[in-house]
């Protein structure tokens, strides 16, 4: 019996181009392909000490302590992953891990945890002498994928593909790919996540990607998200910054109008998520050209505040006289683009 131990650092990342719904069926499989930025600065540090045993336990600990809640989850996907890496389901796990960003926070924890779990598993995978390292992020993303559909994408920087797309050479429903045919002015992009809402959202993401099959909208959406795939591409390459504010607003308000026309419907926007982004649009309609800053938004209240890094200081100083006031505690995480991943 063998006793392995490996930490990874992996961050959360927000979609531009929305992943709404999974193919009836399939296990974890998206509906259309999605493109999100990898974040740098909001991460789940885990380490993982793995002991080879017959049969199967697990103890989490987060922030070091003792978090019960989480193990069904994971139990699940590592019995989601056995046909991968049947080992997996023969050991003793204490998984130990802690957030960069609150916890409640809003921001995407389950894709930063479940991706630098996966990770882990890799590296045990490697020194089993089971996965080569040219397959090892390429795997990982896969193994990711099946605990959440979006820490395929936080393997990779600064962006990362994830669902198969004619446009997007190497693309797959089963793991994710790294994007970086980008302007430079993508490649450096920040995003301040402002925390108007902390606590637990009132409808899960996976019981609203369930509702999608019925919503009556699905079938243009998914064909929608498909082409703002190809045309984001061409916005990212060229630095089109007015192009991108428009698709990505756009995608950020069709996600949650997705929701609201499900059944049963449902609102995860608060009143303060609507006044900062009509904040958003009077500053723009206040300076006019000069003012190159958007917002999008996950599944849930808090609001992603994209603006370039030549803008940086104007734009925090916005946030910090007009935007907090609408923030619960006045709070929001500073962040921006990063390079995805890293053994710690």
């Amino acid at each position: 019996m063998s006793t392995y131990t490996t930490t990874w650092k992996s961050p959360s990342n927000i979609a531009l181009v929305k992943y709404w719904g999974k193919k009836t069926n399939e296990v974890q499989i998206p509906s259309n392909a999605s493109i999100s930025f990898t974040l740098r600065n909001c991460a789940t540090i885990t380490t993982l000490e793995f002991e080879e045993m017959d049969g199967l336990a697990i103890k989490v600990r987060l922030e070091g302590d003792e978090e019960p809640s989480f193990e069904p989850k994971i139990e699940q996907f590592l019995h989601r992953i056995a046909n991968i890496f049947p080992f997996v389901l023969h050991g003793k796990y204490l998984i130990d891990t802690s957030n960069s960003f609150p916890h409640s926070s809003g921001i995407a924890s389950s894709a930063s945890g479940m991706s630098a779990l996966a990770l882990c598993i890799c590296d045990i995978a490697v020194e089993k002498g089971l996965l080569t390292q040219d397959k090892f992020k390429e795997t990982a993303s896969e193994l990711a994928r099946l605990g959440s559909g979006s820490a395929s994408r936080s393997i990779y920087g600064p962006m990362g593909v994830w669902g198969d797309h004619p446009d997007f050479i190497g693309s797959s429903d089963s793991f994710a790919i790294p994007y970086s045919d980008v302007n430079a002015v993508f490649k450096d992009y920040c995003d301040t996540i402002l925390l108007v809402h902390k606590g637990q959202k009132t409808v899960s993401s996976s019981i609203g990607h369930g509702l999608i099959d019925d919503n009556p909208y699905s079938p243009a959406r998914f064909a929608q998200a498909q082409e703002n795939m190809t045309k984001l591409k061409s916005i990212l390459k060229s630095g089109n910054i007015d192009g991108f504010i428009n698709l990505v607003e756009s995608e950020a308000l069709t996600l949650h109008s997705l929701m609201m026309s499900s059944n049963p419907y449902f609102i995860l926007m608060k009143p303060n998520t609507l006044k900062i982004i009509e904040a958003i649009w009077a500053k723009r309609e206040e300076d006019g050209a000069r003012a190159k800053w958007c917002f999008t938004l996950d599944a849930g209240a808090n609001v992603h505040f994209l603006y370039p890094q030549a803008d940086k200081a104007a734009a925090q100083a916005f946030i910090e006289e007009e935007l907090a006031q609408y923030c619960e505690n006045r709070a929001y995480i500073h962040d921006e683009v990063g390079m995805g991943a890293e053994r710690v």
